[in-house]
């Protein structure tokens, strides 16, 4: 038998040992579980503590997934069956992991849900849940998952990237970032957009951090994603209804909720629903500076997004782009290349036309610089007393 084999067969002991027994699963007792088996009397501190810690991952954590999680680098990990895959910025890409059997994913995500509350058997075959690091967890069972079960986890750095850091990895170019810092301190509103996994939330993260510590900073989220470096930070989270279909929380009673909490700073982690409704009301009553996310492949998408979710809402095409152009000017585009995530546009939200609809204007686009409606971006800012950042000086541009 192997080493690595002799490991298994020592860490599946211990694991029934405590499966079988009433003991509760504290670091302590793991660690006099794996002491008192006999194979452990060869193993010295080192190997003993990294036995204990691979039995509390199996236990209580992530199982074999947990190195992975805890991989900085690592931003999403798919278990497809027993194989695995992660996207570490650069594309998926699939790694050796011992996951066991087939058995022995599913009781991995049974108990990865159960451990977040979410229930996930037979009766309900997939549940999304959030770990207790942050991690969020999508897991369905067969026969749903004809070749599963299927994991999809998606994981968030602990400490958010500074504007600077987002500069040095090239994500926004030098010459860009005291644009984006001049939106924040001007309090202009902002969307930040793009496709799943394009790196909204990232971007959204470090740009609140930028928000002066004199302000407050409530957040509305479906569920907990920002955690911006800011001293003055409340956040609410959705909830989603209990067995017995009742004591659901939604986003749009969230944002009235904000509202009564003296926000400087109104931030919905995602806009996906009727919530849209709330939130434009909410900056056009005073509250300047607000911002999100919103999926849209490409910045002329926004307005017809908008009015889709305008739609769940009640609110009529007409007047959801009149709410627009008073609470929104600007829109962040962002995308996932080979290269890594990009900021690839900042556009204003300008009215057109006879019936005053909303339009998406390039100030900037990477690979092309200043934009038509550069002049209009540097304008606004002049209006909230921000210097215009040097990028946004061309000449010919909508004013």
């Amino acid at each position: 038998m192997t080493a690595r084999a002799d490991t298994e067969a020592l860490s599946a002991r211990v694991r029934q040992r405590f499966a079988t027994a009433a003991t509760p699963v504290t670091a302590a007792a793991i660690v006099s579980a794996v002491r008192a088996e006999p194979a452990a009397a060869v193993l010295g501190d080192t190997a003993l503590l990294r036995m204990a810690d691979r039995v509390h991952d199996d236990l209580v954590g992530a199982g074999p997934l947990a190195p992975l999680l805890a991989d900085e680098q690592v931003t999403d990990i798919l278990v497809n069956g027993t194989r695995v895959w992660v996207d570490r910025g650069r594309g998926l890409h699939q790694v050796a992991v011992p996951m066991g059997t087939v058995e022995d994913v599913r009781r991995l995500a049974v108990r990865l849900a159960a451990g977040a509350g979410r229930r996930l058997d037979d009766g309900v075959p997939y549940a999304d849940a959030r770990l207790p690091d942050g991690t969020r967890l999508h897991a369905v069972l067969p026969p749903v998952a004809t070749t599963g079960p299927y994991l999809s986890l998606r994981t968030f750095r602990q400490r958010p990237f500074t504007l600077d850091e987002l500069v040095r990895q090239g994500t926004v170019p030098a010459a860009v970032a005291p644009v984006l810092a001049a939106v924040v301190a001007g309090r202009l509103a902002y969307l930040v957009t793009g496709g799943t996994g394009s790196g909204k939330t990232t971007l959204l993260n470090t740009l609140l951090g930028l928000v002066p510590p004199t302000e407050r900073i409530v957040l509305v989220e479906d569920a907990a994603e920002l955690y911006p470096v800011h001293p003055h930070v409340v956040g609410l989270q959705a909830r989603t209804s209990n067995v017995e279909g009742s004591g659901a929380v939604g986003l749009s009673d969230l944002v009235r909720q904000a509202l009564r909490m003296r926000p400087d700073r109104l931030v919905v982690g995602e806009c996906r629903g009727a919530e849209i409704v709330d939130l434009l009301a909410a900056l056009n009553t005073g509250h300047d500076g607000g911002a999100g996310t919103l999926h849209a492949n490409a910045p002329v998408d926004v307005p017809a997004r908008l009015e889709a979710l305008g739609l769940l809402g009640g609110l009529p095409r007409a007047a959801l782009h009149a709410q627009v152009t008073a609470a929104l000017q600007v829109i962040l585009q962002v995308r996932r290349g080979a290269r890594g995530r990009l900021l690839e546009s900042i556009c204003l939200l300008l009215p057109e036309g006879p019936e005053r609809l909303v339009g998406v204007v390039p100030a900037w686009t990477r690979g092309q610089g200043p934009g038509p409606a550069a002049g209009a971006l540097a304008a606004l800012l002049h209006t909230r007393e921000v210097p215009p950042p040097a990028v946004l000086a061309s000449t010919g541009e909508r004013r």
